[in-house]
Order: structure tokens, then sequence, then C-alpha cells
């Protein structure tokens, strides 16, 4: 009797033990569904490719108001921005009058483009060689602090190419910290911009005439790592070109990831996948984090 008593208190106090550690590991499971990390990373993400767009808007622009280029209203940053351009030292500085551009977001303080590194003769965005490197001063969206620490911006296509058979490229690094509410996200990253529908006439016209990026299709890919806003690190690798449809997906004003796949890792925790889509017109984005997949909407 000793002993079957022994044997019974022994396997109960096994059974709590064992009870204990599954209900403590599947609660872990369960608290690991946090998206936020990664939706912070979606908007740094749009911030930072915002920033490129602005650039080749000033470049492209001759009048001074970002709403003359390519057809007015279609322009994302169109009635919220001047440009004021020193072609001497080929600086255009991009100054937002904190209001709500075409694109629904509200934009204030400076962007500066420096393109007097280009080579080749290179003065515009679209042309081979452009090369400019781009600082802030006081730049926010939605009143979002998005502090420029670096970040270049070179056209990478090889000079006298066809386009009817290749795409016009750009290398895009960086390092950006977007100041939110929750706390600082930081990341730096190496992207490479396509423009995939280069061979399209009414895209893109040769270098003499501003791409009509009201038409545009533009690819991503590449590579960032950074430090959440709770302080975690993490890395963040494009596993499927990131798809931006200028001319076929407007909501709002906005331009969002409509294809691709990215995966999210940060530190200490399993890896979340984001993908934005097969190609649909909308703000809809799913992250799959240990097999469940959770649905987000787009900043």
């Amino acid at each position: 009797m000793k002993t079957t008593k022994l044997s019974i208190l022994f396997v109960a106090t096994l059974f709590v033990f064992a009870t204990s550690i599954t209900s403590c590991r599947k609660h872990k499971e369960e608290k690991d569904e946090d998206v936020s990390e990664a939706s912070d990373h979606s908007f740094a993400e749009h911030a930072s490719n915002d920033i490129v767009n602005i650039g080749s808007q000033a470049s492209d622009n001759n009048s001074g108001n970002l709403t003359q280029r390519n057809g007015g209203s279609e322009d994302i940053l169109s009635y919220c921005a001047t440009v004021k351009r020193d072609s001497i030292n080929h600086i255009d500085s991009v100054i937002f009058n904190n209001s709500t551009c075409i694109d629904g977001r509200t934009r204030n303080g400076i962007l500066i483009f420096n393109y007097s590194a280009s080579t080749n003769g290179a003065k515009h965005y679209r042309d081979p060689g452009f090369n400019c490197s781009v600082t802030s001063n006081g730049y926010s969206v939605d009143g979002n602090a998005v502090n420029i620490i670096s970040k270049n911006i070179i056209n990478t296509t090889a000079v006298g190419f066809n386009s009817a058979t290749t795409n016009l490229t750009w290398n895009v690094t960086g390092h950006i910290q977007v100041v939110k509410s929750n706390g600082t996200h930081d990341f730096s990253y190496t992207r490479t911009k396509t423009l995939l529908n280069t061979s399209d006439a009414n895209v893109y016209h040769g270098t003499p005439t501003p791409i009509s990026w009201n038409l545009a299709r533009i690819g991503i890919t590449g590579s960032a790592s950074g430090t959440t806003a709770s302080g975690k690190s993490y890395s963040a690798n494009v596993t499927g070109q990131l798809i931006r449809d200028f001319g076929g997906c407007t909501i709002s004003g906005r331009h969002p990831f409509i294809q691709g796949t990215l995966e999210f890792i940060p530190s200490g925790k399993a890896t979340r996948y984001v993908d934005f889509g097969n190609g649909s017109c909308d703000l809809n984005a799913t992250v799959t984090i240990n097999g469940k997949t959770h649905n987000i909407t787009l900043p």
C-alpha cells in the first residue's frame, strides 16, 4: 500500500509538472502574436520609399511647384510642398508646409537632395549616373518625426541603355529613424529599385523628358536591419519583390505595396512572414507567426 500511494503521488506530481510546462509553452506561443513590430517596419519602409519618390519629383521638376509635374493631381505630393532649386550647387530642397498631401498624409519640414556627386552630367533622377545624398531638417509624416541619418540614391542604369529591353534601376542605401508615440524605430537598409515598365513609352520617354510616375510600376528588393520601438534588434529580408503600382492602384491618394513578401526576424522571437498580397489593390497584408496568420491593415 505504501508503494502504491507513493507511486500515485509520484505520478500525480509528474502530471502537474508536465501540465505546468505544457501550459507555460502554450502561453508563450499564444503571447508570441505581436504584429506591431512588423507593422511599424512597414510604416518605416513606406516612409523611406516615399522620400525616394519625393526626390524623383523634385529632380524632374522645373517649375518650383510639385503640382505642375506629370499631370497635377496624380502626383503623390501635390499641393503640400514647394521646391527650392540651387542649380549652381546641384541641390534641391523640398519644403513642406504642414498640410495634407494628395496621399492623405500630413508632412512638415524640409528634405534636401544634393546631387553634386553625379557623373555623366546627370541632373535628373532618370539619368544614368545620377548620385544623390539626402538629408532632413525637421521632417515629419503624420506627426511622426522621420530623421535621416544617411541616405543615398544612385541611378545604376548603364549609359546608352535600350529601354525596350532594360529597366531603369537605382541603388538606395540609408539609415533612418522613425519616432512614434511608442518609441523610436531605427533601421538601416540596402535596396534595389526597378522601374518595371521602363519599356512602356507612356511611362519612360527618354532622358530629355520626366518619367510619368503616375503610370509607373515599381519593384523593390533588398535587406534591412535595425532596432524596434521596444528596443529589440531585428533583420528584414525581401523574399519576393515588393511592388507598387502607381498607375493601377491608388487608395485615397496612396500607392501601397500590393504584392511581395518579406521576412521580419526579431531577436529572440519567431520569424514574422509578411505577405502583401497577389496584386489586388487594397491595404491588406498578412503576418504569419508560428504557422498562425494574422490580418493587418497597412498604415
